[in-house]
């Protein structure tokens, strides 16, 4: 007897008839995993060659505060940035190169 049943759905039809259910969902997500994306990239670029604080990063990407403090936790935990020492009352992150990851 055949694994395979007739008139079952494949998993790869199920999955396609739900894209195609919640397309609207779909793009919304894929549109916050680029813009997402995105923001981690600036943080990276901007912080590569010299350690710089919370403030001074968001004033150069153009975000709130609030927001690249959350990307910058995120980042630290998964070894991405380091903090390199402080000025004044905030930390410094910097760009934990690559051969160094």
């Amino acid at each position: 007897m055949s694994d395979k049943q007739i008139g079952v759905p494949s998993r790869a039809q199920i999955l396609k008839k739900l894209r195609e259910a919640h397309a609207d969902t779909v793009e919304r997500t894929q549109v916050l995993v680029r813009e997402q994306r995105q923001l981690h990239q600036s943080i990276c670029q901007f912080i590569q060659d010299s350690p710089k604080t919370i403030p001074q990063i968001a004033a150069e990407i153009g975000k709130p505060s609030n927001e690249v403090l959350w990307y910058v936790s995120v980042m630290k935990k998964y070894g991405i940035v380091v903090e390199a020492g402080m000025c004044g009352d905030y930390p410094l992150y910097l760009r934990v190169k690559e051969s160094e990851a």
